[in-house]
C-alpha cells in the first residue's frame, strides 16, 4: 500500500469582497492547507471558479488552487484548456484541475442546458480529458471523437507544470473510478450520483461501498496505482450539536468512513492516520470553510507527515 504524506484542501465558496477573499486565501495558506478549492455551479452563492482561483493564487505564494470540480458540460475543453493553462502560468504552476461530468440537474435546468443521460455525459467527459491533454501538449493537436473535433490546433500558453497540471477526479461510480485510475493524480471519493441529477445516491453509502471504490481505482490504474493520491471530502468534523445533511443526503451512513470525523482533535487525527496507514487515503478536503477553526489543529498535526 502506497503511503503518501498527508495533504489537506478546503472548499471556499465566496467572500464579501476582493480583499476578504485574499485574506481568506492567506489564512488557508497560513493554517497549513495545501490547496484552496472552489466549486463549479451555476446556481447559488458561489464565486465563478477561474476568477476566484486566479485571485487566490495572486494573494498567496505556496497555496495551490483548484476546483472541486469543473462541470465538463459547462465549457468546451479547448476553451477551458486555454483558461487553465493561463492560470497555471500566472500561479507559477500551482494549479490543480478538478474535473467531472457535471451532475446537478438544477444547474442545467436553470441555465437551459440539455441534461443528457449519464452514459453520454460520461463519454463526453472522457473525450474532454483527451482534448485537454492534447491542447496542453507540444505541436499541432487533432482529435476526432463523437463529441469533439479538433483540427491542427496549436494553443498557447502551455501550462507551466509538465507534462500537465495535476488532475483531480471525483470517484463515485465504477466507470469514473476506473477512469480516475488511468488519468488522475488525485481522486476524491464521493457518493455516486442519482441518474436524474437531483442528489447523491444514498444506496451507495456505507463502509463496504467506500472501500470498494479504492479497489476500482486500483483496477483502472494498474502499475500507476501507487502514484495516485486518494482521499475524500470531510463533511462533518468535531462534536456537532446535531447531525447535518449534505446535498440532501443524511451522512450518518458514512460515520465509519473518513467523511465523518467526530470527537476531539486527537480522535480525528487517530482516525485519519488509520485510514492513511491501512487504506492509503492521504488527501482530505474540508467541505466547508466554516469549520476551519475546528479542523485547523488536525492539519497542523498531520500535514506533510
Amino acid at each position: 500500500m502506497a503511503r503518501h504524506p498527508f495533504r489537506f484542501g478546503v472548499v471556499v465558496r465566496k467572500a464579501e469582497s476582493g480583499r476578504a477573499w485574499a485574506e481568506r486565501a492567506r489564512l488557508v495558506e497560513d493554517l497549513g492547507f495545501s490547496t484552496l478549492l472552489v466549486p463549479d455551479h451555476v446556481l447559488g452563492p458561489r464565486f465563478a471558479p477561474i476568477a476566484a482561483m486566479t485571485a487566490a493564487a495572486a494573494a498567496t505564494t505556496t497555496l495551490r488552487v483548484g476546483t472541486l470540480v469543473f462541470a465538463n458540460d459547462y465549457r468546451h475543453p479547448v476553451v477551458l484548456g486555454k483558461e487553465l493553462a493561463t492560470v497555471d502560468v500566472l500561479s507559477d504552476g500551482r494549479l490543480d484541475v478538478g474535473l467531472g461530468t457535471g451532475w446537478m440537474r438544477a444547474d442545467y435546468d436553470g441555465a437551459g442546458l440539455p441534461f443528457d443521460p449519464p452514459k453520454e455525459r460520461f463519454e463526453r467527459f472522457a473525450e474532454a480529458i483527451e482534448v485537454l491533454r492534447g491542447v496542453w501538449s507540444d505541436g499541432p493537436f487533432s482529435f476526432e471523437g463523437k463529441h469533439y473535433r479538433i483540427t491542427d490546433l496549436v494553443q498557447e500558453p502551455k501550462p507551466l507544470q509538465k507534462p500537465f497540471p495535476k488532475l483531480m477526479l471525483p470517484g463515485g461510480g465504477p466507470k469514473m473510478l476506473r477512469l480516475a485510475g488511468r488519468y488522475a493524480d488525485y481522486v476524491n471519493l464521493t457518493l455516486r450520483v442519482k441518474a436524474d441529477g437531483t442528489a447523491p445516491d444514498e444506496t451507495d453509502g456505507g463502509l463496504d461501498a467506500f472501500l470498494r471504490k479504492v479497489e476500482l481505482i486500483r483496477e483502472g490504474a494498474g502499475d500507476r496505482f501507487g502514484q495516485i493520491e486518494i482521499g475524500t471530502s470531510v463533511q462533518q468534523v468535531g462534536v456537532p450539536a446535531e447531525k447535518e445533511t449534505w446535498s440532501a443526503v443524511n451522512i450518518s451512513r458514512q460515520d465509519s468512513t473518513p467523511q465523518v470525523l467526530l470527537g476531539d482533535t486527537a480522535q480525528m487525527v487517530d482516525k485519519l492516520r488509520y485510514w492513511r496507514d491501512e487504506h492509503g487515503l492521504s488527501y482530505y478536503v474540508l467541505h466547508n470553510d466554516k469549520d476551519l477553526d475546528t479542523f485547523a489543529p488536525v492539519v497542523k498535526e498531520l500535514a506533510g507527515s
